[in-house]
């Protein structure tokens, strides 16, 4: 029966049946990021860690427990949502293009809150919540500790708090968990979207914060970014690689592209069972866009194309 399987799994892997299975040296991934974990998303088994279990502050990797909360809530999509002064960030400053009275879709602003890691847009959806923020926050926590991520405490919705905090392993359980909802998994994946907002109706472009979902070489299920000073830059991603949906989880990198060429590192030692080469790491960062259709107007309404997979 063993061997009958391993036929079958040869086959739609596309190799020889009588290929080795490649031999994975954890000391050959040589990686940036301070914690990184990369896991069978099959079995949820680990076959790289590194300071997997260190509490560290996450950013905007929040936002996906953030969709998780409001899809539970069974929320009519369709309402609309305006953002007011309780959704700007007087923490940090940080930058955002839904200026005051702003309105979209429940639905909208879910979306630019997983792609474009919009945080006024996950402010309004947490505000909007039935007791709202508090009652929103409270929410998250107790799914966390429901997924069992027990090292993991969330003080808002957006991230911008150095107080919401995980580890590599807890959030390779919030990665599995979210796969299981299909609009997280679209929503997060979406290279770029046009909304038109109201009352103006003027019309916003957004792109995906992750320039690897653009990436032919990449086949990304579900991805989240973050970044705040406390935290670092952080990746999580659901992928296919070397015929297997694996979860990555790169924590704390230092520079604006170490997380990126971190996951890059990974892909390949998974594929290879090597280190990356400095000169093919060169070149896997060079982009390569994906084939994607111009996003389509309906009915006075921008709606996005995804990119055809590679």
């Amino acid at each position: 029966m063993i061997r009958f399987l391993t036929l079958v799994f040869a086959a739609f892997a596309g190799l020889p049946a009588h290929a080795a299975p490649i031999e994975l040296d954890a000391a050959k991934l040589r990686l940036m990021s301070a914690s990184a974990l990369v896991v069978d998303a099959q079995d949820g088994k680990a076959v790289y860690a590194k300071a997997a279990d260190e509490v560290t502050p996450i950013a905007s990797l929040t936002k996906l427990m953030t969709a998780m909360v409001v899809l539970d809530a069974g929320q009519p999509p369709e309402e609309v949502l305006s953002i007011d002064m309780d959704d700007f960030d007087y923490l940090k400053g940080s930058h955002s293009r839904l200026r005051m009275g702003a309105s979209l879709t429940r639905d909208e602003m879910l979306r630019l809150a997983l792609m474009s890691s919009e945080n006024r847009a996950a402010s309004a959806l947490a505000r909007s919540y039935p007791g709202g923020t508090l009652a929103f926050v409270a929410a998250m926590n107790e799914k966390a500790m429901s997924l069992g991520m027990t090292h993991t405490h969330y003080d808002d919705p957006t991230g911008l708090s150095p107080r919401n905090v995980s580890t590599a392993n807890d959030l390779a359980k919030l990665v599995r968990a979210a796969a299981g909802y299909p609009l997280i998994r679209e929503y997060s994946t979406t290279p770029a979207h046009y909304v038109e907002v109201q009352p103006t109706g003027q019309t916003l472009g957004f792109n995906n914060s992750n320039a690897l979902v653009k990436n032919s070489a990449w086949d990304i299920q579900l991805q989240k970014t973050g970044y705040i000073r406390e935290a670092g830059r952080c990746v999580v991603m659901l992928a296919n690689i070397a015929s297997k949906p694996v979860v990555i989880v790169l924590l704390d990198s230092i520079g604006t592209f170490t997380r990126v060429a971190d996951a890059q590192r990974v892909k390949h030692w998974l594929e290879t069972g090597e280190s990356l080469p400095p000169t093919a790491l060169k070149a896997a960062m060079r982009p390569a866009a994906k084939s994607a259709a111009k996003p389509t107007k309906i009915q006075g309404k921008f709606v996005s194309t995804k990119a055809a997979r590679g």
